[in-house]
């Protein structure tokens, strides 16, 4: 009977025994997959891009804007009667995406400057206070020279100088 007992310990034993021995093998599989999933995941994120990079390279190098000066504007703005008359000078840049497109715009320089004086004229000093105001110039501005020349597209209106006095 004792030995019935210690046979029966025994078989506990090992039926025990596999499950410890599968719990293992499956965290050892898990380790290994997990293993391989970072490499392959650093694989594709470091050295996959490389292969892109060298088509890439292949592409010419973007051609360098084209810039065109507007005649210097100076107006009154705009105010309230009884206030004193403040004046606005801005020189101003066009930036161009090519150079033949300098030589299309030309002949409506007096057109952009007829649009820039109508608008800049209605402006009150509070319209230009700090960056956004210049910032809302700008845009505005960009958007009238870009109807004035259509077809040509200008990029953008840079400020070459802004003076309110």
């Amino acid at each position: 009977m004792a030995e019935n007992e210690e046979g029966g310990a025994a078989a506990e034993g090992a039926e025990a025994a596999p499950p410890k021995n599968k719990l293992k093998l499956i965290i050892m599989v898990v380790g290994v997959l997990a293993v391989l999933g970072g490499g392959a995941a650093t694989w594709f994120f470091f050295f996959r891009h490389a292969e892109g990079e060298h088509h890439a390279e292949a592409a010419p190098p973007p051609k360098p804007p084209a810039f065109v000066d507007v005649p210097d504007l100076m107006v009154n703005l705009a105010g309230s009667p009884g206030e004193r008359v403040q004046y606005l000078r801005l020189k101003i840049v066009l930036e161009l995406k090519e150079e033949k497109q300098v030589e299309a715009i030309k002949p409506t320089m007096p057109r952009v400057t007829d649009i820039f004086q109508t608008y800049v004229r209605e402006l009150r000093p509070s319209d230009l206070n700090g960056s956004a105001g210049i910032f809302r110039l700008k845009e505005e501005l960009t958007k009238r020279v870009n109807a004035a020349v259509a077809p040509i597209q200008v990029s953008a209106v840079l400020f070459k100088e802004v003076v309110v006095q």
